[in-house]
């Protein structure tokens, strides 16, 4: 099959382009949101399916998420990029929705897209690209070949993704691994070759070198995330990925102008905006990353998706009010894809929280736990801590019983791959905990979830609101000492021993940080159910010790972490130590 099917009547150079990342744009690279009436392309070949997609890109990015399917969908099974897009779209939705019948969509899209896309490929891969260009000269291949590939590549991503949501047993997790390392080679073999390439490329060129660079960019990043164990299990054995190789290419990619630049400045977005916050070390997002999300957010200021990223980064930097004023813009914008408006209730929930106003935070969590598949457990158990906060005659407003709703999250966990989801699992221990119990601290429930979900780093910019919530833990460790429970006592008290000492690090008091940090360690044998809290506090022991610039510490104290199995949030932890223990090993090589 010949990737040119037909020239496209009445071809436009370039009517709609990928935009150019810089402030003195040409006005062929604006999407103008007049522009009511997509013209329907007849006939399709490489330029015009860019073309064609880069205006399907720009609708979805200005909330016009039906037309943008609209547009994309009748040439996904005959062209390379609209089968990409379409199944982006489409696995996009699943994720959002979580409903099986968008799930199953999601699947059948990208089986559909991976055809297409193979039809397209080179007949004869015996041997790899870069291995025949090596023999036989660059002229043995097309460059739409390498286009073919690189679109392949990306939806082996998206089948992982969805198969891994879809199937919860091990078999699937198999196939998803294999399709990864699949996908990683064609990423490299494909980079090996564009360095053989000359300099007299055609205009589709640069799309084919930025879809390479995001998605090795992208590997990068998520590899150098991963310890070395699971990713033999993903049957990428041997690389380990280098995190600052894949933010530099993701940088380049998200800056340059191709179909892919979107979808490299989202993964940006996400990791500075989220995981970094949950498992990185060191320096957050630099200004160039900030300065090119503001670029993309002039360009787009009413996409749904980069507000919400907006309000995101307006919460790390500790401005709460400014971050809920864009979110609640964020679900008055657009109400085609009401999913998103679930993630704005679940940030709206952290504001309210972090400024104490319970009553706000509990109202969106109630909408979560009605209108959201994601996690009926979570939205439960927080419904419930917010609730044991609410003052006696709100809580007799919302016409709910405490004990029931923790007791009730048990019952509402899913699992992959056979086992629940570990966030669940310690919420529901710590449900069954509550709803049983007596004499714990009204705030307990509500300080152990801000740890697990990274909060107190998210206020660590707002020192005021760190030392708030150091009143309030030292109030509960006054209440807990005159009234002593003999089952929990000392899980509770280490419990917020390790709270204080977070709390007191973020304010730069190293040393009285370090001593409650000690006090947890010290009780290790006493504890009878949170055995958790030992080498997570060793990790934050570590990190204190890093701040300090005293490596070895740091590196002897993190190494301590594995010498503890099958505690809650053990993966998370262990992922935690695995990145912490490189950083230091790189600044070490600096220094």
């Amino acid at each position: 099959m010949s990737l040119t099917l037909s020239k496209r009547e009445n071809d436009k150079e370039n009517v709609f382009t990928s935009f150019t990342l810089s402030k003195a744009e040409s006005d062929e690279d604006k999407f103008e949101d007049a522009y009511e009436t997509i013209p329907v392309a007849t006939t399709m070949n490489l330029m015009s399916s860019l073309e064609e997609c880069t205006t399907g890109l720009y609708l979805f990015l200005n909330n016009r998420f039906k037309e943008a399917i609209d547009l994309i969908h009748p040439w996904s099974k005959n062209s390379i990029y609209h089968a990409l897009i379409y199944n982006i779209l489409m696995v996009v939705k699943a994720i959002l929705t979580f409903d099986p019948l968008d799930i199953q969509i999601g699947m059948t899209t990208t089986k559909e897209a991976l055809k297409t896309c193979n039809g397209f490929r080179r007949k004869s891969r015996m041997t790899s690209f870069s291995h025949l260009v090596n023999k036989q000269g660059i002229k043995a291949i097309k460059e739409e070949e390498l286009h073919a590939e690189v679109c392949y590549a990306e939806c082996l991503i998206l089948k992982s993704t969805v198969t891994f949501i879809q199937d919860d047993s091990m078999f699937a997790f198999l196939k998803s691994a294999i399709n990864i390392g699949l996908s990683y080679q064609i990423y490299k073999d494909c980079q090996q070759v564009l360095t053989q390439i000359p300099n007299n490329q055609s205009k589709t060129y640069r799309h084919l070198v930025g879809g390479v660079k995001f998605g090795l960019g992208a590997f990068n990043l998520i590899l150098s995330l991963v310890p070395p164990k699971t990713l033999k299990l993903l049957n990428i054995v041997g690389y380990s990925g280098d995190r600052d190789v894949g933010l530099t290419l993701l940088y380049e990619s998200a800056s340059e102008s191709h179909i892919n630049n979107i979808l490299s400045v989202l993964t940006l977005l996400f990791y500075y905006s989220y995981i970094f916050v949950a498992f990185g070390v060191g320096k957050g997002h630099s200004s160039a990353v900030e300065d090119l999300f503001l670029i993309y957010l002039q360009k787009f200021p009413n996409c749904v998706i980069l507000k919400f990223f907006h309000a995101r980064f307006s919460m790390l930097k500790g401005n709460f009010k400014n971050a809920q004023l864009v979110l609640e813009q964020c679900i008055f914008i657009q109400n085609e894809w009401k999913q998103f408006h679930h993630l704005c209730y679940w940030e709206l929930m952290w504001c309210h929280v972090f400024l104490r106003n319970w009553k706000q935070a509990y109202h969106y969590a109630d909408l979560l736990s009605h209108k959201s598949r994601w996690s009926k457990a979570i939205y439960v158990y927080s419904k419930a801590m917010l609730l044991a906060l609410l003052p006696s005659e709100s809580v007799k407003s919302e016409s709910e019983d405490l004990n029931s709703l923790f007791l009730k999250v048990d019952s509402l966990r899913i699992k992959i791959l056979g086992t629940s989801v570990p966030i669940e699992k310690f919420v529901a221990e710590k449900g069954q905990r509550y709803g049983t119990t007596t004499g714990w601290f009204t705030a307990q429930p509500i300080l152990e979830f801000i740890y697990a979900w990274s909060g107190f780093r998210v206020m660590s910019k707002k020192l005021d609101l760190i030392s708030s919530w150091l009143s309030i833990i030292n109030r509960g460790e006054d209440l807990l000492r005159e009234n002593p429970n003999k089952e929990y006592g000392t899980d509770d008290i280490s419990l917020l021993n390790l709270l204080k000492g977070l709390c007191l690090k973020h304010l730069g008091r190293y040393s009285t940080a370090e001593h409650y940090f000690n006090r947890v360690i010290q009780k290790e044998k006493l504890l009878k159910y949170d055995h958790y809290l030992v080498p997570y506090t060793y990790y934050e022991l570590g990190i204190l010790h890093y701040l300090k610039g005293d490596y070895e510490s740091a590196t002897k104290n993190l190494d301590n972490i594995k010498n503890y199995k099958d505690y809650s949030m053990e993966a998370r932890l262990q992922f935690r130590t695995h990145i912490a223990l490189e950083q230091i090993a790189k600044e070490k090589r600096w220094s």
